[in-house]
């Protein structure tokens, strides 16, 4: 394995059991600590690419810039350690391979969601009282609040449906960084897939807890509302659906679920299926237990 430099899918099966357990055994305070650093990193990230976007009229070339940088927060999650709850979907490897308990799969993507949020927010209320969406004259704030008028005008279904495909690309993105055995592998294997999710605009419920919250506040401010409507566009009816309430229906109910069926489904259940072991006295023991019945 050491030879070729990284790790077969059915090698990364059974390396992503091993890390789902290792996580699983974390101490409850320990989970939540490491999400409230991921929950930072993504946010950091966030208001990163918000300063360097805001000015870009060209929304493909905007993309196309915001997807480059936030391929930073995964790097920072994997390389420097944090618990993303969208990555830890694929804990359910090893709850499917029965090495953790689904009460157990469950409590960490509960600490793990919750630090994220705590951490996300913390990074919004500094930014906010920073002072730093007032750059560009409040154009900064203005554009602020028009990400976060877009994420909750979404319908259930879209955000649905956006929330399966960044995950996808996130957990794919995941996957690979467990095959890849040096710092240089795990960044390339990061960059590109979440590069993808940016450009195409699809929903990441632990980014969306700063994006939302950050055009929240940022409305309450004049100047930066008056920015949001006049150079971006905002109406007042968009407007008036940005609240705390219209952030957790309209968006991280719909986006968080549709991130668990990208991940748990889509990349965790089907490469189990393709390549893993369900039981390791057997390696076909799943297909031989359906062909007897």
């Amino acid at each position: 394995m050491l030879e070729k430099g990284f790790s077969t899918p059915e090698e990364i099966t059974e390396i992503y059991t091993e890390i789902g357990q290792k996580k699983a055994k974390r101490p409850i305070h320990k989970q939540l600590l490491l999400g409230v650093l991921a929950g930072s990193f993504v946010a950091l990230v966030s208001q990163g690419s918000n300063v360097a976007v805001h000015s870009i009229a060209n929304i493909s070339l905007a993309r196309t810039l915001s997807g480059a940088l936030f391929a930073t927060a995964l790097v920072l999650i994997i390389v420097a350690g944090g618990e993303l709850f969208t990555g830890n979907t694929l804990m359910v490897i090893a709850a499917a391979k029965k090495k953790i308990t689904v009460a157990s799969l469950l409590r960490n993507w509960f600490f793990v969601y919750v630090g994220n949020f705590l951490g996300a927010l913390g990074i919004m209320l500094l930014i906010n009282v920073s002072g730093q969406l007032n750059l560009s004259n409040g154009t900064l704030g203005g554009y602020t609040i028009l990400v976060a008028t877009n994420k909750v005008n979404l319908s259930f279904h879209s955000a649905f449906i956006f929330g399966i495909f960044c995950n996808w690309l996130v957990c794919l993105a995941v996957w690979m960084t467990s095959g890849a055995q040096d710092i240089t592998g795990k960044i390339l294997a990061i960059f590109f897939p979440i590069w993808l999710f940016v450009i195409s605009g699809f929903e990441h419920s632990i980014a969306n807890m700063y994006y939302i919250p950050a055009g929240i506040l940022a409305s309450a401010n004049p100047e930066w509302t008056q920015s949001a409507i006049e150079v971006f566009g905002v109406t007042p009816e968009r407007l008036a659906n940005l609240n705390w309430s219209s952030m957790f229906v309209n968006n991280l109910l719909p986006v968080t679920l549709g991130n668990l069926v990208g991940g748990a489904f889509f990349v965790g259940i089907t490469y189990l299926i393709a390549f893993g072991k369900l039981d390791p006295r057997d390696p076909d023991y799943y297909w031989n237990k359906r062909k007897n019945k």
